[in-house]
């Protein structure tokens, strides 16, 4: 009688270790560097803790996972000659790419070619080596190659550098600053990086398809308390998991270290607790208040982190109306009886900015304070009103309103569902006035998306096939040829209020609109 034994594959331990990194995510590097050291000598198991900086008992689990691929003798652990062709595949770090130097010059020209600063929202323009210092510190303490990286903000262009020194890490912008979006989209598209741009602005709230979606987050905030709170709060509900680091660019003076610690309380407040602070990794053409640098404070969420900041003050900047000591102020009566006149309606309030809903109709017209845009305020609330009419006090230079070919342009975008008339120096020589005026017919496919800015664009761009179509397209059908006509089907996932303003356009104004 003979007795058969299964035989255990030859993988089975390596890929033991393989599900192990995996669920450490972006945080896998210590441990993969275990097996990195266990494959060129023996090592003690406390020198494999204080090189790798991983806890004991992560080492100590991983070697137990390896089984017989790690070898144990007198000197200390190491990888069995027979494994090490299996692991070097499998676990152990890839090649590096090389040199540095032609990303930086690239960054040189991508930083020279950019929008200028803008001093209402604090741009400071960091160096084009900071970019890339920032990329290759991410690079060498996180695992990048298919991680998730959120820049809330990137006028420095750090996800670009990022892109290009791991062309597998997946980066997602957010800002305000429609420039800023439009020059990453283009430098990105021409150089075939994996970045994908949003607008928002923060302080009403973080787009909802990128809700506890990225693996890293990154910003370079408002040197304020309440930038720094606000940003804070805006990563931590995008963050996917513990795993999950802030990592967050951020200086003060030593001529005012108040400031510094009221910021640090801000982040402490929040839930965050800091892992390491990277002295001096940043360098800005400016702030000398802070000496032209910064550091980088890396910041690990806690189990009693804060999910959601909902909505922010809007003053949260150093500079412009919008700083923390500046304020439009209330609207005064004779301001009230001006805008009354421009409207043909009685005002006796204005209403706040915000459009992370839609905004419904109402019996009377609505006006709404508008005097702190920084620019993109408008065609957003503009997006997200469905009146029949509609008013919005502005300042008398705002970038939309200035010139026949800015009204022209805005008009251009949002045409298929507003008519509109500006209205400037009125009610008075510093503000000005816009009323749109729905256009009745819903204005074809464009119309329909406009009338539902709200709606994710894959599931809205589809109704509004079948709706306009001849033919009687199934959903399945429809959904296919939406696919076919976008240009980045990430844009699919978004809210048709939430793509830059370039993009928005091109989609309106696209063959299959």
């Amino acid at each position: 009688m003979s007795t058969q034994f299964e035989a255990v594959p030859e993988t089975a331990s390596v890929e033991a270790v393989r599900g192990r990194i995996r669920r450490e995510g972006v945080l896998a590097r210590p441990l993969r560097q275990v097996f990195a050291l266990m494959s060129r000598r023996p090592h003690s198991l406390q020198e494999l803790v204080r090189v790798c900086r991983a806890p004991r008992r992560t080492v100590e689990e991983l070697i137990g996972l390896a089984g017989e691929d790690v070898e144990s003798g007198p000197e200390g652990y190491r990888l069995a000659e027979r494994a090490l062709p299996l692991y070097r595949e499998r676990v152990l770090f890839a090649e590096s790419a090389g040199g540095t130097e032609e990303i930086e010059q690239l960054l040189e020209g991508f930083v020279s070619t950019g929008p200028a600063p803008a001093a209402a929202l604090d741009h400071v323009t960091a160096t084009p080596g900071t970019a890339l210092r920032r990329a290759t510190w991410l690079r060498d303490h996180y695992e990048l190659d298919e991680a998730r990286l959120l820049l809330l903000g990137d006028h420095d262009l750090t996800s670009l550098a990022g892109c290009l020194l791991v062309p597998g890490l997946r980066a997602t912008v957010v800002d305000i600053d429609e420039r800023i979006l439009a020059h990453i989209d283009g430098m990105a598209a021409e150089h075939g990086l994996a970045v994908h741009t949003v607008h928002a602005d923060l302080r009403f709230g973080l787009p909802p398809s990128l809700a506890a979606g990225f693996d890293l987050v990154f910003t370079d905030p408002p040197y304020t308390p309440e930038g720094v709170g606000l940003f804070g709060a805006r990563a931590l509900e995008a963050m996917s998991s513990s795993t999950s680091r802030l990592l967050l660019a951020y200086g003060f003076s030593s001529r005012s270290p108040a400031l510094g610690h009221k910021v640090q309380q801000e982040l402490l407040r929040l839930g965050f607790v800091f892992e390491s602070i990277v002295a001096d990794l940043n360098e800005y053409e400016g702030a000398q208040a802070i000496g032209s640098t910064s550091d980088l404070y890396v910041c690990q969420p806690t189990g009693r982190a804060r999910k959601s900041a909902g909505r922010q003050k809007q003053t949260i900047y150093t500079h412009g109306p919008q700083a923390v000591e500046g304020t439009t102020g209330d609207a005064s009566p004779e301001l009230l009886e001006g805008i009354g006149t421009v409207t043909g309606t009685t005002v006796r309030s204005l209403r706040p900015v915000g459009w992370q809903r839609p905004l419904r109709a109402a019996d009377d017209v609505a006006v709404f304070d508008l005097r702190a845009d920084p620019g993109p305020w408008l065609l957003r609330m503009l997006l997200a009103c469905n009146a029949e009419k509609v008013a919005f006090l502005v300042d008398n230079r705002h970038p939309d309103i200035t010139s026949e070919h800015a009204q022209h342009a805005l008009t251009h975008v949002i045409g298929a569902k507003y008519t509109l008339r500006f209205h400037r120096s009125s009610p008075d020589a510093t503000h000005a006035v816009v009323v749109a005026t729905t256009n009745g017919a819903e204005g074809g496919i464009a119309g329909y998306l406009l009338h539902r800015a709200h709606g994710k664009i894959a599931n809205t761009w589809r109704e509004a096939l079948i709706a306009h179509s001849d033919a009687q397209l199934t959903k399945r059908e429809a959904a296919e040829h939406v696919a076919a006509l976008v240009a980045d089907t990430a844009d699919l996932g978004l809210r048709l209020i939430d793509l830059p303003r370039h993009r928005l356009s091109a989609l309106l104004h696209s063959e299959g609109v």
